[in-house]
């Protein structure tokens, strides 16, 4: 493969871009299954473990290794592809993708070409305001990971300038599905969007489906994404880029955008889009050229001869169908009934990440609205504070029922149920421990609240005089006072009682 270059080109504005052009995307996305062995042998998986150390004659590509396929991988391919809404071929095989890199030791990677598992599926995508989009699935298929290579020396930890490589082939082979979309059409300026929600969305299937831990961080799931523009919707599809191996929502969102305000760009000035693979570079936000893109007749791909067809039987497909988990939309969409939220409050919960925090909450026994106070409310705001997600916080469902509890109770109020919530979270015990410890109930006792009314209205006997002529308003000072002589412990409610029935009001 040769390196591809392109004319340096200045950058348009993206809302310009998108406005002059129609942007277009396909989107692949790898995901490795969570499988005991690899995909056509024994050697274990397991992250993190020495290089090379998991390893067998079939995954180093030695002569006369005969491959086996991993009987678990192919029903959770099978999963997957049901959850997608996807056909499932009642016979596929697989074949031999060539091309030479050396952590494919064999100098081909196993694969399927034009007979997939999984085939003609579908997913709709919900977008932070609440707008779906279609994404059409062209095909779901099997296939087995490469090695590991680290390039030493140089300045990009790339292979171009690196003064020598290491290969680890702990990956090779682990099983992966491969999902290739259809050109995701339609979706203009929010193009960007789109793509983020729906490898967030297969992410969140890949968990609830239990195929796979699916932490982008350790690569268990990567996204290739193509970009092209065309003057019109109308127009053929433009000369597409890849950018490879992008690991996370932001960065998918990120490279989409910088690869349509950059062929823009070529394209304003009169020359062509190179077919080529990119890089995504996380610090600068752009992308670099890679090579330039192979079609699939480059691969030279032929059925492999060492491995018999699949042909998984219509009763065990329909078995793993009756075994799928709710997935995540339809959870959503009964838990948002369930607890009687809003369109919008729910888009919320979703979009903070607080909806198993909340259904734990709700769970553990406090109602729907006060799980969502506590979460969407102080919570939310002191985990933006402190840059943290939600779920990092160092409280717990149990801890926030029980602090509702307490409130529900007529224990604390609101206001110091604050101060509990303050002590929670500095480590001192759970809500009835900082309760104890800080002496923080609310004060019950009336005698206690008179003692703290009379000594207020003596200090103010000019609102004393206007509410016994009739006018309540300036109770409130009194009320205030008594509030801050407690310190906070009081109830509201019991004082403005006590007080009106004191000054005979």
């Amino acid at each position: 493969m040769t390196t591809a270059s392109a004319p340096t080109t200045a950058l348009v504005d993206y809302d310009d871009a998108v406005r002059r052009y129609d942007p277009v995307l396909g989107i692949e996305v790898h995901v490795e299954l969570g499988t005991r062995t690899k995909m056509f042998c024994p050697a274990e998986v397991e992250f993190g473990a020495p290089p090379n150390t998991q390893v067998t004659p079939v995954s180093l590509g030695l002569p006369g290794a005969l491959p086996v396929v991993n009987g678990k991988a192919v029903e959770y391919a099978i999963r997957i592809g049901l959850a997608l809404n996807c056909q499932i071929a009642e016979n596929c095989r697989f074949a031999r993708k060539h091309y030479f890199y050396p952590d494919i030791p064999k100098n081909f990677q196993t694969s399927q070409y034009d007979e997939p598992i999984a085939f003609d599926g579908w997913l709709d995508v919900e977008l932070e305001d609440g707008t779906v989009h279609r994404v059409e699935i062209e095909r779901a298929h099997m296939e087995e990971d490469a090695g590991k290579n680290t390039h030493v020396g140089g300045s990009t930890g790339r292979i171009h300038g690196a003064e020598y490589s290491l290969v680890d082939y702990n990956r090779a082979g682990i099983p992966l599905v491969e999902i290739v979309t259809k050109p995701i059409t339609g979706a203009g300026e929010r193009a960007p969007e789109v793509a983020r929600a729906y490898v967030q969305a297969l992410r969140d299937i890949f968990r609830v489906l239990d195929v796979s831990e699916a932490r982008m961080e350790r690569g268990n799931v990567r996204a290739d994404v193509n970009v092209s523009l065309r003057p019109s919707p109308d127009a053929p599809l433009g000369t597409r880029t890849e950018t490879k191996n992008v690991n996370s929502f932001r960065s998918v969102e990120r490279a989409v955008r910088y690869e349509i305000s950059r062929q823009a760009g070529i394209l304003d000035a009169g020359t062509a889009v190179v077919q080529e693979t990119r890089h995504w570079h996380e610090d600068t936000g752009i992308t670099t050229a890679g090579r330039v893109k192979s079609d699939a007749e480059d691969y030279r791909y032929f059925p492999e001869p060492d491995l018999v067809p699949v042909a998984p039987s219509r009763e065990w497909v329909e078995e793993i169908r009756a075994s799928l988990p709710e997935l995540p939309q339809a959870r959503r969409r009964r838990l948002q009934t369930e607890w009687g939220y809003a369109d919008a409050e729910m888009r919320d919960v979703v979009n903070a990440g607080a909806l198993d925090l909340i259904e734990a909450t709700v769970a553990a026994g406090t109602s729907p609205a006060g799980a969502r106070k506590w979460w969407m409310g102080e919570l939310a705001r002191r985990a933006k504070q402190d840059e943290v997600a939600l779920a990092d916080m160092p409280i717990t469902p149990q801890q926030i029922a029980q602090l509702q509890g307490l409130v529900d109770s007529g224990r604390i109020n609101d206001k110091l149920a604050r101060q509990v919530l303050d002590g929670v979270l500095a480590g001192e015990g759970g809500p009835e421990q900082v309760v104890a410890a800080r002496g923080l109930e609310v004060v019950s006792d009336d005698g206690a609240l008179l003692a703290a009314i009379d000594e207020a209205l003596a200090a103010q006997p000019d609102v004393v005089e206007k509410v016994r002529g009739g006018n309540q308003g300036p109770v409130g000072a009194i009320i205030g006072a008594v509030m801050k002589a407690t310190r906070g412990q009081a109830d509201a409610k019991r004082v403005r009682e006590l007080v009106l029935e004191r000054i005979g009001a």
